[in-house]
């Protein structure tokens, strides 16, 4: 029953975070402190004993490699700068003033105050993810803080090892020493590990040796197998031979990982449920006494002092504008990666008999809860506020930039509404192009393209290709920038009444677009035959019925823009009657 709890409580939470759009963290951490110390149902070191760190430590190294397939090199042409300044020079400062605010306000043992600081440099990924999701900065603001988020978590769980074994060398002279190996051992034996695990898994699906049924599954195990290997020459090398790994297929350009990526993406879910669960269901109700004053001033001290002053110092070489640094020195949320770590060392240190090291927990999940929700709420208020945030943006994305797509782009754009197109044909895109529209030739299939297209402000997709595969492939492979809801495409040219078709498989398409029987050939017939693009203000006076009368019924409509500006796209699936107040794009035959 305790075992089954910790996924459901997961789940659940997850679920409940989801309805009221705010970072499931914070009911992980209620659930699972609900579970354990407030009703005892949960106890975690009794369920899984001398397994539940080791649990604990190889779920994280998962987390870090799925967020390593999510990093693209190609982005760090333009914030490269910023992001290892803000874990390099960001690290260190926000570390200094972390360990002399526990050691000078908290009055804890310098040795454990250095600890707890290297500890609380880590952000939050799982955390800062969902958060841009929801705000959607612009798009290298959100670049800066996904690259943040995923690279200091190795950077600040490697840097409390090694202030771990300085802390056990005890001498100055030894200290340095260690810390100098362990840092070169790091870089170089997790670096080494972590990239020839990744070329092995390369060499086996170029090869063909794996059936797609096992490529999930053996990544799964190259990826722990590589943790361990890293760990046993040195502790915690393997959440960076993890990461590398998985930054390194991500990027590289020989073979599909498509599928690894969507097992590690629904994986990564229950992973982080559970994990959390299980660490807040350790906690003691007696911890909270760590929340006073002087933890009021701690957490005072991160967010107003530490986190603006190492992000303003790491960008002031930088071309971000004075909005883009206040809002990206207003998110650090602290995750699992601090809670895994410093629950690893509080039990390391334990058996040092170091005063104060029964605290590190404590404070750091203090520090989670307060940081997760302070962002958490005020975050898409100040994004807002600077106007850095891309709030409900209106924008289109049309794959395909043929004659008549062009004219719907420009008149989409006559209307405010920012609008982008993306061919294979360059005669196509110098058309558009010509015509003042923003157009980039390639594939949209192409991961690097997307990465070179300008989506801020772009909030739907419509692929009005004459390629009915294609697509429907755009489709699929446009989710995880845009909403289900707000990917659109045209109706295949196979749909007939009571077609059986793959077409027909919701999950492997889009919203099909305007009317039933609009597929490519016949809006093109349409254009040819000498149909307009009709653009009309609906009244009181002058309905929607009237316009259709007007026209005798030979109406497509095609978009409309509300009394807000806020654009509405026909599919087949709605029958929708416009208001007085709206504006109304319709495809017309001219009587």
């Amino acid at each position: 029953m305790q075992l089954a709890s910790i996924v459901v409580l997961g789940i659940a939470a997850q679920w409940i975070a989801w309805r009221i759009k705010f970072p499931s963290i914070l009911f992980l951490l209620l659930l699972g402190f609900l579970a354990g110390p407030v009703t005892g149902f949960l106890n975690p070191d009794k369920l899984m004993g001398d397994l539940l760190l080791p649990v604990v430590s190889i779920s994280v190294a998962l987390i870090l490699f799925e967020g390593g397939l999510t990093l693209r090199l190609g982005e760090l042409k333009e914030i490269g700068g910023v992001v290892i300044a803000l874990i390099s020079v960001g690290a260190i400062i926000t570390w200094a003033i972390a360990a002399a605010g526990a050691h000078f306000i908290l009055k804890l043992d310098l040795r454990i105050s250095i600890l707890l600081g290297s500890i609380l440099v880590v952000t939050g990924p799982t955390v800062i993810g969902p958060l841009l999701r929801h705000i959607k900065p612009v798009k290298r603001v959100s670049t800066i803080l996904k690259w943040e988020g995923i690279m200091i978590d190795p950077v600040g769980a490697i840097l409390a090892v090694l202030v771990f074994e300085a802390i056990i060398a005890g001498e100055v002279g030894e200290a340095s020493s260690v810390v100098l190996i362990g840092l070169m051992k790091t870089i170089f034996l997790g670096g080494a590990i972590g990239l020839g695990f990744a070329g092995v898994l390369l060499l086996f699906l170029k090869r063909f040796w794996i059936p797609d049924i096992l490529q999930e599954s053996v990544a799964f195990i190259l990826v722990i197998t590589a943790f361990v290997l890293s760990n046993i020459f040195q502790p915690e090398s393997g959440l960076f031979a993890a990461t590398l790994m998985g930054l390194f297929l991500d990027n590289q350009k020989h073979v599909s990982i498509k599928h690894i990526i969507e097992f590690k993406e629904n994986l990564r879910v229950i992973i982080i449920s559970s994990i959390f669960i299980l660490l807040a269901a350790r906690l003691q109700i007696s911890d909270f006494e760590f929340f006073n004053m002087a933890g009021i001033i701690f957490l005072g001290l991160l967010i107003f002092i530490a986190r603006p002053l190492s992000v303003f110092i790491s960008t002031l070489f930088s071309d971000l504008n004075w909005r883009e640094r206040t809002f990206i020195s207003w998110l650090a949320p602290r995750g699992i990666v601090a809670a895994a770590v410093s629950s690893v060392f509080a039990l390391k240190l334990a058996q040092t008999g170091i005063p104060g090291s029964e605290s590190i927990v404590p404070i750091t999940f203090i520090v989670i809860i307060f940081t997760v929700g302070i962002y958490g709420l005020t975050s898409p208020l100040i994004a807002k506020w600077l106007k850095v945030a891309q709030s409900d943006p209106q924008g289109v994305l049309i794959v395909g930039a043929h004659s008549w797509a062009i004219k719907m782009a420009k008149i989409l754009v006559e209307n405010k509404i920012r609008t982008v197109l993306v061919d294979t044909n360059y005669s196509h895109i110098s058309d558009a192009r010509l015509e003042g529209l923003t157009a980039y030739q390639g594939s949209i299939l192409s991961e690097h393209l997307i990465d070179e297209i300008d989506l801020n402000g772009i909030g739907r997709m419509m692929a009005l290709t004459s390629n009915d595969e294609a697509n429907s492939l755009a489709s699929l492979n446009l989710r995880e920038e845009f909403e289900t809801g707000e990917l659109y495409q045209l109706p295949p040219m196979s749909k007939r009444e009571g077609d059986k078709s793959e077409f027909s498989a919701k999950h492997l398409r889009a919203r099909f677009l305007f009317k039933d029987e609009m597929n490519f050939d016949k809006l093109n017939d349409l254009f040819m035959n000498g149909w307009i693009i009709k653009n009309t203000g609906m009244t009181e006076e002058f309905t929607y019925e009237d316009f259709l009368n007007n026209y005798n019924n030979n109406v497509v409509l095609l978009f409309w823009l509300n009394e807000n500006n806020k654009l509405g796209i026909a599919t087949v699936e709605n029958d929708f009657k416009p208001e007085a107040g709206y504006k109304i794009f319709a495809l017309v035959k001219e009587t």
